[in-house]
């Protein structure tokens, strides 16, 4: 079974100068430790502000804050490849579920993406509320599926703020409906990080995804023109609804980079070195 998970903004373990010591915090996540009834005994897995990962021991419960000691010192997995989701804005609560899932799956980072067909049109002062109540999600479900950082959920961007942050990625994946059936996302992947001439360790993947009804093509050909490793791919025969779409790219492509499961035979044959 897997430890509850804790991210520590402002304390740093190492230096705790005392066996026993407080987690300090946030409020929301002392609000969780209590829902979560942790007793004296159970452990817990935290991730520090330098960003040390402990897991350690409950010795006292008390009303605010629970005191720990340290079990042991855990190894930090080594980083490696990254995907960006770039997912346009969708209507109700499908970008919470991208997110939530996607988060759950190792994305890196979100970026919400306004389309000239998103449904859902957001001011400023709704788009802030929006994208702290995405953050909030991701924290949550890093901390559920026991991820050693939380993403990064970014405010929403039009098209050209979009194309500007990922004219420096290893390469970019965008996902449409009228892309040949032959554009693969596995080929268009490495065929980026072999141009890009990177180790597939440190490659920063992009993945496009449009929102209902799709990107529109003025939409893919900025974003094919804002970097030379950008590709069209198709996930298949069958039209996916956006957030389908959404956590399938990720996963697909984290998969691909061996973020799933076993590392994929591909990042095997086609390393650059």
């Amino acid at each position: 079974m897997s430890l509850p998970h804790f991210y520590l903004e402002n304390q740093v373990v190492a230096v705790e100068e005392t066996a026993v010591f407080p987690l300090r915090l946030a409020p929301d996540d002392a609000k969780h430790a209590r829902v979560l009834r942790l007793a004296v005994g159970e452990h817990v897995a935290v991730v520090d502000a330098a960003q040390d990962y402990f897991e350690c021991e409950i010795v006292s419960v008390g009303d605010e804050v629970p005191l720990v000691r340290i079990a042991q010192r855990l190894e930090v997995p080594r980083p490696g490849a990254t995907v960006l989701l770039v997912q346009g804005l969708a209507k109700g609560d499908k970008m919470e579920a991208v997110i939530r899932h996607a988060t759950e799956l190792g994305v890196a980072g979100f970026l919400p993406l306004a389309c000239e067909r998103s449904i859902v049109k957001l001011d400023a002062k709704k788009a802030a509320a929006k994208t702290q109540r995405w953050q909030a999600i991701a924290k949550s479900a890093a901390m559920q599926s026991g991820q050693c950082e939380i993403p990064e959920v970014c405010a929403p961007s039009t098209l050209d703020q979009a194309c500007a942050a990922l004219s420096h990625a290893t390469a970019i994946l965008v996902c449409w409906e009228e892309a040949p059936g032959t554009a693969r996302l596995s080929s268009a992947l490495w065929s980026g990080i072999e141009r890009c001439r990177v180790p597939a360790h440190e490659a920063r993947i992009a993945v496009v995804v449009g929102p209902e009804g799709g990107l529109t093509e003025r939409e893919v050909d900025a974003f094919l023109e804002c970097n030379e490793r950008a590709s069209l791919v198709s996930l298949g025969p069958s039209i996916l609804r956006t957030e389908t779409a959404g956590i399938v790219a990720s996963a697909l492509a984290l998969y691909e980079l061996g973020g799933l499961g076993n590392v994929s035979r591909s990042s095997f044959e086609r390393d650059v070195r």
